[in-house]
């Protein structure tokens, strides 16, 4: 497959072999390094308001995750290939594929669920962690999430029940998930362009077992892993930024208070947009990032 424009310009393309098979990312620019993870529904694009402007202090990594955009999508059961653990052990591949033992990572949605993974299970690797629009557990994701639980129940469902509905209208059932997560329940914050091409990263019956199959891995072994992690006391050693979406986690306590349970070193603020911070508030995002990094 292939976008119709590039929205990295200036950023090499690179493809990096690892247990999953090939892996996609984009990469520019000189200083720290950063990787960033992009969420559900998206691919290494969903940084592009935010990437250039980065890559003038960081040496940015922009990755597709397994299954994901241009990344390979691996053959799996019961999410046995999708577990968080496997994709974070992916993004350590990348990384030290291209010379970056250590790094900071930048995670939205599912690329933060492999960002808080990845800290858990290898905290020498992680020089900050920055969370953006998520909960360390689904069930502390408040009520007015609701619509995105109930999406996330839907795609653990057993196969190929959510794998055969999707495919009647793989487009529109994209384009629902995109547009109700959106603080102006509208889709034009992504731009033709963009939605174009989740559109075409998305409609293909290989990726949408591997979006299923990745939220049965959150619904089981992700969920079990993390459970016990909280049970014996483990935490994120790292200093962590949370960042989230005011309109959808309202709640007390705070996304932020939540989070102070997980990690040692953590600060964070609510971001005046809907789910998809880098692309609804990128400057406010930017902000954030820059003083934190």
């Amino acid at each position: 497959m292939s976008d119709p424009i590039d929205f990295l310009p200036g950023f090499a393309s690179l493809w990096i072999d690892t247990d999953a098979g090939r892996i996609f990312a984009r990469s520019h620019g000189a200083g720290p390094p950063v990787l960033l993870l992009h969420g559900f529904g998206e691919t290494n694009i969903a940084w592009r308001k935010i990437a250039p402007a980065l890559a003038r202090r960081f040496t940015v990594v922009a990755m597709d995750l397994r299954g994901y955009g241009w990344s390979a999508a691996s053959d799996s059961k019961n999410g046995e290939a999708y577990t968080k653990r496997q994709m974070a052990a992916d993004a350590v591949k990348v990384m030290e594929n291209l010379g970056h033992i250590q790094f900071a990572l930048v995670g939205h949605d599912r690329g933060a669920r492999v960002g808080l993974r990845l800290a858990l299970d290898h905290p020498g690797r992680l020089a900050k962690l920055a969370l953006l629009d998520i909960a360390p557990l689904e069930e502390g994701i408040g009520d007015a999430n609701l619509q995105r639980v109930g999406r996330a129940k839907f795609l653990s469902f057993e196969a190929p029940r959510p794998e055969n509905l999707i495919a009647l209208d793989a487009i529109g059932f994209l384009n629902d998930a995109l547009q109700s997560g959106t603080k102006s329940k509208k889709l034009d914050i992504f731009g033709a362009a963009a939605l174009a091409a989740y559109a075409q990263a998305f409609n293909d019956p290989t990726r949408i077992h591997a979006f299923c199959e990745d939220f049965r891995a959150g619904d089981g072994a992700d969920k079990e892993q993390l459970l016990a992690d909280k049970a014996s006391g483990k935490k994120i050693i790292v200093p962590t930024l949370v960042l989230w979406s005011a309109a959808h986690f309202p709640q007390t306590p705070s996304l932020l208070e939540i989070w102070r349970d997980w990690a040692d070193d953590v600060r964070g603020e609510a971001i005046d947009s809907g789910h998809y911070l880098a692309e609804e508030a990128p400057e406010a995002v930017l902000k954030a990032l820059d003083a934190f990094l």
